[in-house]
């Protein structure tokens, strides 16, 4: 029985004895397996200096510069009609004429009338030298002529009333009127846009009232033109924060040398408040983790983590206020796995910041 006791006491002494030794050499390998941790492979860029603009973006319509309803001023009937809907057409281009022949006989009425009235003013006149008529007389004859005058006048007035011409440069709208139509006084005729300028009109939040100006930049994009940029410049501010939407009225003046944009047209609009120099880096290579921002640097082989202070940012791209400089190599591929102090391996030439224009955008 003794020695039965004795063989299992030698039996648990190896036992445990062996989980020891097993137990060691494991924490051995594993302690030499992290000494030999085998660089991170990452990617790095440096930072560049571009242009950082300040926007706010906004939507707005467009309305055309100059903007009229012809009418007729007189009844009459059609006889000359050059109305071609989307023609563009000069100021004082003749577009209708109504039937002037009455109005033409009066005013040749007032003319005669008036020949008359002077002749017989110029006699008095030489009367008067020689004291054969009285000076009241010759007052009266002079006041005939005036009134002469004043109704030529009025006669040319309807004459000229007959003709529709443009009252500005610009492209005509629809028109349902014919050759021989009879049109009474006040009917519309078509519309007349002026549509090499356009006005834009949005609203930007008072938050930005500060740092709005008239003459800056604006660029507007329409659904109709995805792919095309109008550009303009701001030109008018309104006067009045509007009490509901706490918004500015403004308004600003959109180049279209080709005609595309039409009056009433929805379009966005982005205003630029402000551009500065700055340096940015890949929005991708910034770690957040809770208030603290940061990047990772490569230095001799070695990720430094370096915290940073972010200015305005759009996708792709972020603008560094303070913490880098132009000859840092920022981290932008494996920073997620990597620590301060860890030993990497640097690729070049995988990855580039994209070759894009830098906008903070502040929607309205």
């Amino acid at each position: 029985m003794l020695k039965q006791w004795l063989i299992a006491l030698v039996l648990v002494a190896v036992a445990v004895g062996g989980a020891v030794v097993f137990q060691n050499l494991d924490s051995e390998t594993a302690a030499q397996d992290g000494r030999e941790r085998p660089a991170s492979v990452v990617n790095t860029v440096v930072p560049e200096r571009d242009t950082v603009r300040d926007v706010v973006k906004a939507v707005g319509s467009l309305k055309a510069l100059n903007a009229v309803e012809l009418t007729t001023e007189v009844s009459g009937r059609v006889i000359e009609l050059n109305l071609e809907t989307g023609r563009r057409v000069d100021k004082g281009q003749l577009l209708v004429r109504l039937d002037d022949r009455q109005a033409r006989a009066d005013l040749e009425v007032i003319e005669a009338q008036l020949a008359d009235a002077r002749r017989q003013y110029e006699r008095a006149r030489q009367l008067r030298s020689n004291n054969s008529i009285s000076q009241s007389q010759v007052e009266e004859l002079r006041t005939v002529v005036d009134v002469a005058e004043a109704q030529r006048q009025s006669a040319r007035v309807r004459l000229e009333n007959h003709r529709i011409e443009a009252p500005f440069t610009g492209v005509v709208g629809l028109s349902d009127i014919s050759i021989g139509a009879y049109l009474t006084s006040g009917t519309s005729v078509t519309t007349l846009d002026s549509t090499d300028t356009m006005e834009l009109n949005f609203a930007i939040p008072e938050r930005f009232l500060g740092q709005v100006a008239l003459n800056q930049p604006v660029s507007g994009q329409s659904l109709a033109y995805p792919d095309q940029t109008f550009s303009g410049k701001l030109a008018e501010l309104g006067t009045r924060i509007n009490e509901l939407s706490r918004t500015l009225p403004v308004r600003a003046l959109i180049d279209n040398p080709e005609g595309r944009l039409r009056p009433g047209q929805f379009m966005s609009a982005t205003l630029t408040l402000r551009e500065r120099d700055a340096l940015v880096i890949p929005e991708q290579a910034v770690m957040i983790r809770g208030d603290e921002k940061y990047v990772f640097v490569a230095e001799d082989g070695i990720a430094r983590r370096m915290s940073v202070t972010l200015g305005s940012r759009m996708p792709g791209r972020v603008e560094v206020v303070d913490g880098l400089t132009m000859d840092d190599q920022i981290i932008v591929t494996g920073q997620d796995r990597l620590s301060s102090g860890d030993r990497i391996d640097v690729k070049e030439g995988e990855n580039v910041i994209p070759d894009n224009r830098f906008a903070k955008s502040m929607e309205s």
